[in-house]
């Protein structure tokens, strides 16, 4: 792949967030970029505004001519876009070099220093608190983002090529694509096991992706993590742990003891103990790279958060509204923590999208009992995503495994006049689905209803 001689690049799929940062990228240095995706969103028509020619055809026939040239034009893919794909298939048997994300972002990125963020959660927050610290610090670095991040309204920041950060992404084993300098691994739940098959192969795979780490860069891990490293931590043995935390206004005050010196009364905002282990792990690799304990400290406080990811959407005095990207148990237990932990003894409503059959199958008896913690539970109807239906996966048989006597399935045509008539002082939406584009129509919702 040699970047001085492509003039185009077509992205099959520009519309997803990996892909979007990626197309911004190509946009900034110059080349012509366009591509395809099924449907109209928020983020195709930003890429449109910004120059990038997006259609929602699968038709060969949509695309420009400028970009059938094999010779100075890339084709980028996820892996969510079948093989069977019209625009797929046009391009591969045409000769075009067609390259997934993954490759050509581990190549974007390994003329660079890079920071890579993997683990099956907290990735995306803790790669856009990172971008965060290192912008705020005056490290001029490159970043592309799994989200939009609230401080850049973005999910792709440039500004320097020679320190780059990513999210280093373990669905169809795209980070074994990256060899970062300095690599995290924040956690190894089971997920995805439609690719991996077991927790096993999983395991084995983020060991192998810890060895693609650069000689004589550094793996850090969190602490109890089964894969050596320097390790971060709220537990004392850790490398760098947390100290004296306190609630404070929403947020967190706390100490960091690092290797060398203790760091005091550092200020993070975003709730929740998970939040909080993000915002050490950039700490970590912050400091690790570079950067001084005390300005990386400092840089934390003014972190904003990331869309979607414990994202308040309304606080007022009898009702505040959080939504969440959450779609794996564990990452419904962390914001079922960080809510209780923030509004004790109130009530709270949970209103949870699955997303795709496959981890609903997967997990069906962790999914009820991580739900039915809530006080009130609604469900939305599986999101497939790129998958078809699965016999016998669907909401309602998810909705038998909550244990909890306040409960129902909903259509999403119904959600915003139950929303009308609820009494609950918190409402969460919960999932990485289309849930997401009846957010502000939610908003709306319950903001009438804090007035009444």
């Amino acid at each position: 792949m040699n970047l001085k001689t492509i003039n185009n690049v077509y992205f099959i799929g520009i519309g997803g967030i990996g892909m979007s940062a990626l197309a911004r990228y190509f946009k900034f240095i110059g080349k012509n970029v366009a591509g395809y995706d099924r449907v109209s969103t928020e983020m195709t028509t930003e890429l449109e505004n910004a120059g990038m020619s997006v259609t929602f055809k699968d038709d060969e026939e949509e695309i420009p001519e400028v970009f059938r040239d094999t010779v100075g034009t890339l084709v980028v893919y996820t892996p969510a876009v079948p093989k069977s794909s019209a625009l797929f298939q046009y391009f591969t048997g045409k000769g075009f070099e067609v390259c997934k994300r993954a490759q050509v972002l581990g190549f974007i990125t390994s003329g660079s220093f890079c920071y890579a963020v993997a683990g099956t959660h907290g990735k995306t927050t803790t790669s856009a608190i990172l971008a965060h610290v290192l912008k705020d610090t005056g490290v001029p670095v490159t970043a592309f983002l799994g989200g939009i991040s609230e401080n850049l309204n973005s999910n792709f920041l440039l500004e320097g090529d020679k320190i780059t950060v990513t999210e280093a992404d373990e669905f169809d084993r795209s980070f074994l694509h990256l060899s970062p300098d300095i690599a995290c691994i924040t956690s190894i739940d089971a997920d995805h096991l439609d690719i991996y098959g077991n927790k096993e192969e999983m395991d084995r795979t983020f060991r192998e992706f810890a060895g693609k780490v650069k000689p004589g860069g550094k793996l850090i891990v969190r602490y109890g993590l089964p894969i050596s490293g320097i390790t971060y931590g709220v537990e004392s043995g850790a490398d760098y742990s947390v100290e004296n935390l306190e609630i404070r206004d929403g947020g967190y005050v706390f100490d960091i003891r690092t290797p060398e010196k203790l760091v005091t009364r550092v200020k993070f905002g975003k709730p929740g103990k998970h939040n909080l282990l993000n915002a050490l792990a950039a700490f970590t690799m912050a400091v690790e790279g570079g950067v001084e304990p005390g300005d990386a400290a400092e840089a934390l406080f003014g972190f904003k958060g990331v869309k979607r990811r414990f994202s308040y959407q309304l606080k007022s005095e009898n009702i505040v509204y959080v939504d969440d990207y959450a779609h794996h148990p564990a990452e419904i237990d962390a914001v079922y923590q960080a809510v209780r932990e923030m509004y004790p003894g109130k009530k709270v409503m949970a209103v949870f999208q699955p997303h795709l059959f496959s981890r609903t199958r997967d997990f069906m008896e962790e999914f009820g009992r991580s739900l039915s913690g809530f006080d009130e539970v609604v469900l939305l109807d599986i999101y497939p995503a790129r998958e078809e239906p699965i016999e016998g996966i669907t909401s309602a048989r998810l909705l038998e495994e909550i244990d909890n006597d306040n409960k129902q399935l909903v259509s999403k045509k119904e959600l915003l006049s139950l929303l009308k008539k609820t009494d609950a002082d918190v409402v969460l939406t919960l999932g990485a689905g289309d849930i997401g584009r009846e957010v502000e129509k939610i908003r709306e919702v319950l903001s009438e209803k804090a007035k009444e």
